[in-house]
C-alpha cells in the first residue's frame, strides 16, 4: 500500500476529488476580497500546521490531537485580515441551522466546529471603508450556499485580493490519485511574501512538480546555483515600502485515508513542505503560512500504517506545490496588480 501506483490527477484536479468535500467561493469586487468554505458532508478528522510568523486563526487550539473534539465541520479561508474570520462565524451558525456540528447531550442544539485562518489583503485595493460593518458574514454564507464539487481558481474567493510576491495571487486547487483508490487534494489561497517563480525567469519553483500543462507548461534549464540569488529577490519583501509585507499562504490539504488526530497532524506536517516547494522564501516573519489537513476516512490505511502516513505526506505537499503554482497561473490582472500570465506571456 504504501508504495502508491498509477498516481494522475483526478476528474477535477480539485481538492474535492476528495470524496465528502463541496467548496464554495464568495467575493465582493468592490472591497476586492473574499472568502472560501470547505464543507465536509461527514465530520472529518482534522489537524493544523502553522509555520509563519504572523498567523490570524479560529478554533486551531481545538485541533490539537490531545483536545476532546476530533473532528470538524468546515474550513473558511478567508481575505480581510482580522475582520475576515467573521466569516467562520457565519459559516458556524449556517452549519447549526442545518442540524451540523458537534452534538452535545445536554443541549438541543448542535455545536459546528469551523477552523479558520486569513490573510492579509486590506492593502491591495478595493474599498475598505466599511466602518462597523464587515462584508464577510455576507460572504461565509454566500460561500456556504454556492459550494459544490466544481469551482474555479485564480480570482476567486479568499484569492480575489490576493497577491503573491510580484504577481496577482489567487486560489489554487490540485488532486493526485492511486492506483489504489486514495486520493489526496489541495486548496490553496496565495498571498505570499515570497515568490512562486525564479527571479529573472517565467518558470514556477513548483515546475518539477507539474503534470501535463496544468501551470503552464513553461520550463527552462536545469536550475542550478540558486543558493546564491539574493534570497528576497522578486519578493514583496524586496521592495516592502511599495505596498508593505501584507501576506499569508492560507491551506487545506485532504485525503480520503482514514486517520487519527495525530495521523492528520503529521500528513498535515509532511503536506506544508509544498509551500516551501512553490515559493522563495517561504515561513517568513510576515507569513502565517497556516496548513489545514481534513481526513474524510472513506479507506483504510491497512496495517503499515506509519509507511502510509509518509507516501500521503509526500504526495500533499507535492500537491500543495502543485495548487500554489495553479493559483497564480489562473489569476488575472486586478487593480493594477499584474497576472503572471500578462508578465510571461
Amino acid at each position: 500500500m504504501a508504495s502508491f501506483s498509477s498516481l494522475g490527477p483526478g476528474p477535477l484536479n480539485l481538492i474535492t476529488d476528495v470524496d465528502g468535500l463541496a467548496v464554495g467561493n464568495a467575493g465582493d469586487g468592490a472591497v476586492l476580497s473574499g472568502t472560501t468554505v470547505v464543507l465536509a458532508e461527514h465530520r472529518a478528522v482534522a489537524a493544523v500546521d502553522m509555520r509563519g510568523g504572523a498567523p490570524g486563526t479560529r478554533e486551531t487550539d481545538a485541533l490539537d490531537p490531545v483536545t476532546l473534539v476530533d473532528a470538524i465541520d468546515a474550513v473558511v479561508l478567508s481575505g480581510g485580515s482580522v475582520y475576515g474570520l467573521e466569516a467562520a462565524s457565519s459559516v458556524t451558525a449556517w452549519l447549526g441551522a442545518r442540524g451540523r456540528g458537534f452534538r452535545l447531550r445536554t443541549a438541543p442544539m448542535v455545536a459546528p466546529i469551523v477552523p479558520a485562518a486569513i490573510l492579509f489583503d486590506l492593502s491591495n485595493g478595493g474599498d475598505k471603508g466599511w466602518g462597523a460593518a464587515p462584508p464577510y458574514g455576507a460572504l461565509g454564507v454566500a460561500a456556504c450556499a454556492a459550494a459544490g464539487r466544481d469551482f474555479a481558481l485564480g480570482n476567486e474567493g479568499a484569492g480575489l485580493g490576493a497577491v503573491a510576491g510580484p504577481y496577482k495571487g489567487g486560489l489554487g486547487s490540485a488532486s493526485i490519485v492511486t492506483g489504489e483508490g486514495f486520493a489526496v487534494g489541495a486548496l490553496v489561497a496565495v498571498n505570499a511574501a515570497g515568490s512562486p517563480v525564479q527571479p529573472g525567469t517565467g518558470v514556477f519553483w513548483a515546475a518539477p512538480f507539474e503534470i501535463g500543462d496544468e501551470f503552464g507548461g513553461r520550463s527552462g534549464p536545469p536550475a542550478r546555483g540558486l543558493a546564491v540569488l539574493p534570497p528576497l529577490a522578486s519578493t514583496k519583501l524586496a521592495d516592502a515600502g511599495a505596498r508593505g509585507p501584507v501576506n499569508t499562504t492560507i491551506a487545506v490539504v485532504a485525503t480520503n485515508a482514514a486517520l487519527t488526530p495525530v495521523e492528520a497532524k503529521r500528513f498535515a506536517i509532511m503536506s506544508g513542505d509544498g509551500l516551501a516547494r512553490a515559493l522563495r522564501p517561504a515561513h517568513t516573519p510576515f507569513d502565517g503560512d497556516t496548513v489545514f489537513a481534513l481526513a474524510t476516512g472513506a479507506r483504510e490505511l491497512g496495517a503499515s500504517r506509519p509507511l502510509g502516513i509518509a507516501a500521503l505526506g509526500a504526495l500533499g505537499a507535492d500537491t500543495l506545490a502543485r495548487a500554489i503554482a495553479r493559483a497564480v497561473f489562473a489569476a488575472s490582472t486586478i487593480a493594477g496588480i499584474a497576472s503572471y500570465r500578462d508578465l510571461h506571456p
